[in-house]
C-alpha cells in the first residue's frame, strides 16, 4: 500500500538566476490518494532484493493546486514498479529503489471540449481545415497518449519478523497530466508511507 500524504510541483522561478523548486500543492481530490492491493514478487537477484509490481489498484486520478495558482490533474502510479534494494533481507534502513511506468492521464477515447480526441472525435477544431497543420495548432490536435516514466525511493522503517509485515516512507517524482501532448507535463513529487507484507 501508497499512501500519498505531500504533494509538490516543480514551479519555474520568476528571477532567471534562480533554480526551478518544487512547491507545495494541496489535493483537490478526496480519498484518491492511495493504491492499494499491489502484489508482486520478491526475489534475491545477485545480491539484491528486486521487487516487480504485477498486480492491483496500482494508480489513482489526482489534481492538485499549487497555492492561489493554477491546479495540476497527474495519475499517481507504481505501474510496472521494479524496485531493488542491497542485501538479501528486508530490515529497518533497507531502501527500495526503481523506475516505473506513468500513463497519460486521459484515455484514447477522451474527447476534449472541441471535440477532439486520439482514436475518436475530430480531427481539428478550426474553421478552415489547412489551418490545422498550423505549427500553433498542430499540437492541440494531434492528439497522443503519453507514457512517461517516473523513479520512486522507499525507505523501511520498521519491520515485524513474525508477520512478515514492514512499513516506511516513499518519495516518487513523475510528470503531471500533458493534456494527450498539447501541453508541457510539469514534474511532480509525491511523498507518503507505505506498508507491504512478504508472504
Amino acid at each position: 500500500m501508497f499512501e500519498a500524504n505531500r504533494f509538490f510541483v516543480k514551479e519555474e522561478p520568476t528571477n532567471p538566476r534562480q533554480k526551478a523548486e518544487f512547491a507545495p500543492a494541496n489535493v483537490m481530490t478526496r480519498n484518491t490518494t492511495t493504491l492499494e492491493q499491489i502484489e508482486g514478487p520478491l526475489a534475491i537477484d545477485g545480491g539484491q532484493l528486486t521487487f516487480k509490481e504485477k498486480d492491483g489498484m496500482d494508480f489513482q486520478a489526482i489534481t492538485v493546486q499549487i497555492a492561489g495558482r493554477e491546479r495540476v490533474p497527474l495519475l499517481f502510479t507504481v505501474k510496472e514498479l521494479v524496485a531493488k534494494a542491497s542485501g538479501s533481507s528486508i530490515a529497518e534502513g533497507t531502501t527500495f529503489s526503481g523506475e516505473f511506468a506513468v500513463p497519460s492521464y486521459r484515455t484514447s477515447g477522451f474527447l476534449d471540449p472541441k471535440g477532439r480526441g486520439v482514436s475518436t472525435g475530430y480531427d481539428n477544431a478550426v474553421a478552415l481545415p489547412a489551418s490545422a497543420d498550423a505549427e500553433k495548432l498542430n499540437r492541440a490536435n494531434a492528439k497522443r497518449f503519453d507514457l512517461t516514466k517516473g523513479n520512486i525511493t522507499m525507505e523501511v522503517a520498521a519491520i515485524d519478523t513474525e508477520t512478515g509485515e514492514f512499513g516506511g516512507t516513499f518519495e516518487s517524482e513523475q510528470f503531471s497530466d500533458s493534456d494527450l501532448g498539447a501541453i508541457d507535463p510539469l514534474e511532480v513529487k509525491v511523498k507518503g508511507l507505505f506498508y507491504g507484507r512478504v508472504n
